[in-house]
């Protein structure tokens, strides 16, 4: 399920490049299809209202807003990748809040993932490109929150949350949608495949997950979404990226899927 939710995400980049609208309108449309989504393939969702619930339904706003947002000023892949490096913070803070502890491999991967981090700004960025990767960064980081506050509800419904923070999504991006967006059929189209198919199926399979690995294994099995995403990118748009960025991305990866194949020997 994990690795079928990180191929569905990764034509994220593509379409939202494609999309001619501001990204608030993007990520507000994007989450009220995908909140329609999610209701119809789960069914019988209900809102508690508890902390762990709401503060889960906005880590999940931010993380598909400023991801939406990194999109439209810095590269895919820069996006993508960068918003990688949520392993970090989910090996350092798990433990604190679900008790699943760290190994010294996972220390090691989250040193080569922070060395990659860094290598990122060697690039020679616009200020809207280091905007964009800032932007990627804070997205990694409330994926790393998301990710713990939907393992605490493991006996619960994560789904709830996802629910709650895409009709948030779409709140959030109302005034923007009412003065941003046109009426071509194409756009709209794209908008369609990204809230069914990029976003909501992806998060039923990721809720349903979630809920029998670990926090870690749950942001790392979907590492198949920062390899496809820029090659999609590329082969569509020609974007590319920079060679300080390729390194940053070969170490973020490296150090993920390193520790991903030692824990299975394990």
């Amino acid at each position: 399920m994990l690795v079928m939710t990180g191929i569905m995400w990764s034509t994220g980049g593509l379409l939202i490049k494609i999309i001619p609208w501001p990204p608030m309108a993007i990520s507000g449309i994007r989450g009220g299809i995908a909140a329609l989504t999610i209701f119809l393939l789960t069914g019988n969702l209900k809102f508690t209202w508890s902390r762990i619930q709401v503060a889960a339904a906005v880590c999940y706003v931010l993380v598909v807003t400023l991801f939406v947002i990194a999109n439209k000023l810095t590269t895919a892949g820069n996006s993508i990748l960068l918003q990688y490096t949520a392993p970090v913070y989910v090996a350092i803070f798990g433990y604190t809040f679900l008790g699943e502890r760290s190994t010294r491999v996972d220390r090691v991967t989250i040193l080569v993932l922070l060395t990659g981090l860094t290598v990122f700004f060697f690039d020679e960025l616009t200020i809207s490109g280091v905007l964009g990767n800032v932007c990627a960064i804070l997205s990694g980081m409330s994926f790393a929150a998301l990710t713990i506050l939907l393992r605490k509800q493991k006996d619960g419904s994560p789904s709830d949350s996802i629910l709650l923070g895409n009709l948030l999504t779409l709140l959030v991006g109302l005034p923007v949608i009412v003065t941003g967006v046109t009426w071509d059929p194409i756009p709209w189209l794209l908008i369609v495949v990204l809230g069914v198919f990029q976003l909501g199926i992806p998060y039923v399979l990721y809720t349903t997950a979630i809920k029998y690995v670990t926090a870690l294994d749950a942001i790392i099995y979907p590492i198949i979404e920062p390899i496809l995403n820029p090659i999609m990118v590329f082969l569509v748009l020609g974007e590319v990226l920079g060679s300080w960025a390729i390194l940053g991305g070969v170490l973020v990866l490296g150090g993920v899927i390193v520790r991903g194949l030692l824990q299975v020997k394990e």
